[in-house]
């Protein structure tokens, strides 16, 4: 049973073939390249919609992983939350979205202010589906720090620390991730699947 991803996101593709230590493979390097509309309104319903639109194109001998993932500050009432990836508009660029979250926060008077990322990671084969969450609490700042990581990393400091993920080891990152908790939840599923086939 091959495990492919559902992701044409280059960091996310470069974290997941980190942590997991089974061979990982994008969805692209099978199918090519094309969008997939995520119309649902939480992180879990996007995930499912990747990973069942991957599932359906390729067949009963793959197992799909789909992550949805993103930022969210209840100061902007949870934003940008599901639209992290597209927070600045359609097609914007990770420093775009940035951007805009850092004036977001100026806007409202603060250099600092409490935060935390979601990663909904969904599992779909033909033994089911499954959904399972990781989150990492923390504070997103007004500034830049940093140049590691992707997306929102260089102005989140994880709680705990005093730098940003921009600024952290990738090995701390990968520790205290949303992403490596709801991997640590997906990896017995994940398991568990394969042993099945």
């Amino acid at each position: 049973m091959r495990i492919v991803l559902a992701t044409g996101n280059k960091g996310k593709l470069r974290e997941f073939k980190q942590m997991c230590e089974d061979e990982v493979v994008a969805f692209s390097e099978l199918l090519g390249e094309f969008d997939i509309v995520e119309d649902g309104d939480t992180f879990a319903a996007n995930a499912l919609i990747k990973a069942r639109k991957i599932y359906e194109k390729l067949g009963e001998e793959y197992l799909v992983i789909s992550d949805d993932s993103g930022i969210s500050l209840p100061l902007l009432d949870g934003a940008p939350g599901i639209y992290s990836a597209r927070y600045a508009g359609e097609g914007a660029t990770d420093k775009e979205n940035l951007y805009k979250l850092i004036e977001a926060v100026k806007e409202k008077g603060l250099k600092s202010t409490p935060a935390y990322y979601t990663a909904a990671i969904a599992i779909v084969s033909k033994y089911g589906e499954y959904v399972v969450h990781g989150w990492m609490h923390g504070d997103v700042i007004d500034e830049v720090r940093g140049d590691k990581g992707f997306g929102y990393d260089p102005i989140f400091i994880p709680a705990g620390f005093d730098k940003t993920l921009g600024e952290l080891d990738d090995c701390v990152k990968k520790a205290i991730s949303h992403r490596a908790q709801a991997l640590k939840l997906a990896k017995p599923i994940i398991q568990m699947l394969k042993g099945k086939a």
